[in-house]
C-alpha cells in the first residue's frame, strides 16, 4: 500500500499513474489548492485534504501505507518571499504532521520518499553542476522550509523506526503541469503562446536552470521507494538552460513569432543552478533518458490537445 500526498499535482498525479500501473495499490492525499481531479484516474482513493489537518494522521492510521510519497507542499518561492511564516506552517508542519502519522503506527516499518528542491537548497552555487556535498544555502524561505524538512528525516527514523530517501529535484516539466504558478515556466510559455499571449521574463532571461522532464523525475521516485538508500539523490541533466533558450525551444514548437517583454527579476529567484546526478546514476541507476528538445516537443504537443 503507498500513500502519495499532494497526489492531484503535477509530478504526483503522473506517480500514481506509475504505481498503479506496477500494480500497487495507492491513496492520495490532495486539497486541490493546485492540484486538478482530472489528473487522476476514476475512481482512485483521493482524501481531499490539507497537509496540515489532524486527519491527515487519521488516514494514515486507516491505511496503514508500507511507504509513503511526499509531494504536497506550497511551492511558490514569491509566496514564501511574501509569507515566510505561512511558507513554513505548510511545508515543515505539514510534514511533521505527516511524519506524526507514521509515527502513531507504532513498530511498523515505513519507507518515506521525501520530494524536495536542489535548486532551492543550494541557491547560487560557485560550482555547477552542483553535486550533493555542496553547500546548502538557500535564498528563499521556501528553500528553507523544503530542507529543514530534510533534518527531521533521521531524528524520526530514531523515533518511529522510519526509512527515508531524499530526491532533490532540478526544474520540472511536462504533460499536465501548471501553467498559472510561477515554477512551470516551460506551461507558462506554451500556455501563453498558443493563446497568443503577450509573455513577460523576469531579468534579461540569461539565468540558467537545469530541466527535466516528469517521466524521467518519476522513474528515479520509484527507484528510491524500491531500495534503501537514503540519499539525498539530486535529479537533473546537469545542463543549464537559459529562460530566453527556452523561450526559443518553445516558441518554435508553438509556432509563436513575437519577442518577450523583459522586466526587473523576481526575489528570490536564482541565477545559475544544475544539478550533477553522478549519485543517482551509481547508486540508484538513474539517468535522464528525455533530451530537451524531445521533452519540449511533448509537453506542447499535450498543451495544444488541451487548447483543442
Amino acid at each position: 500500500m503507498a500513500l502519495v500526498t499532494g497526489a492531484a499535482g503535477f509530478i504526483g498525479s503522473h506517480l500514481v499513474d506509475r504505481l498503479i500501473a506496477d500494480g500497487i495499490e495507492v491513496t492520495g492525499i490532495d486539497d486541490l489548492s493546485s492540484g486538478r481531479l482530472a489528473n487522476l484516474p476514476e475512481g482512485f482513493d483521493l482524501r481531499e485534504m490539507d497537509i496540515r489537518s489532524p486527519k491527515v494522521r487519521d488516514v494514515v492510521v486507516e491505511i496503514r501505507p508500507d511507504i509513503v510519497f511526499h509531494l504536497a507542499a506550497q511551492i511558490s518561492v514569491s509566496i514564501s518571499a511574501r509569507e515566510p511564516q505561512l511558507d513554513a506552517d505548510v511545508n515543515v508542519g505539514g510534514a511533521l504532521n505527516l511524519l506524526e502519522g507514521v509515527r502513531a503506527l507504532g513498530d511498523k516499518t515505513v519507507k518515506l520518499v521525501y520530494i524536495t528542491s536542489g535548486g532551492t537548497a543550494y541557491g547560487d552555487p560557485e560550482i555547477v553542476p552542483a553535486d550533493e556535498s555542496t553547500l546548502i544555502r538557500p535564498l528563499s524561505p521556501y528553500g528553507v522550509s523544503k530542507f529543514a524538512v530534510e533534518l527531521y528525516l533521521p531524528v524520526y527514523e530514531q523515533l518511529c523506526g522510519l526509512e527515508y530517501s531524499i530526491i532533490r529535484l532540478a526544474n520540472i516539466y511536462g504533460p499536465r503541469q501548471d501553467p498559472h504558478g510561477e515554477a512551470g515556466v516551460v506551461a507558462i510559455f506554451a500556455k501563453a503562446m498558443l493563446a497568443g499571449k503577450p509573455l513577460t521574463i523576469f531579468g534579461d532571461g540569461n539565468d540558467e536552470r537545469d530541466y527535466v522532464f516528469v517521466g524521467d523525475v518519476v522513474e528515479a521516485i520509484a527507484r528510491a521507494g524500491n531500495g534503501s538508500l537514503q540519499g539525498p539523490f539530486n535529479i537533473g541533466t546537469g545542463i543549464g538552460t537559459s529562460t530566453n533558450q527556452i523561450f526559443e525551444l518553445v516558441a518554435k514548437y508553438c509556432g509563436h513569432a513575437e519577442t518577450a517583454v523583459h522586466s526587473a527579476p523576481r526575489p528570490g529567484d536564482i541565477n545559475r543552478i544544475s544539478l550533477d546526478s553522478s549519485r543517482a546514476k551509481r547508486e540508484l541507476g538513474w539517468s535522464a533518458q528525455i533530451d530537451i528538445e524531445d521533452g519540449f516537443k511533448t509537453t506542447v504537443d499535450w498543451f495544444k490537445q488541451q487548447a483543442d
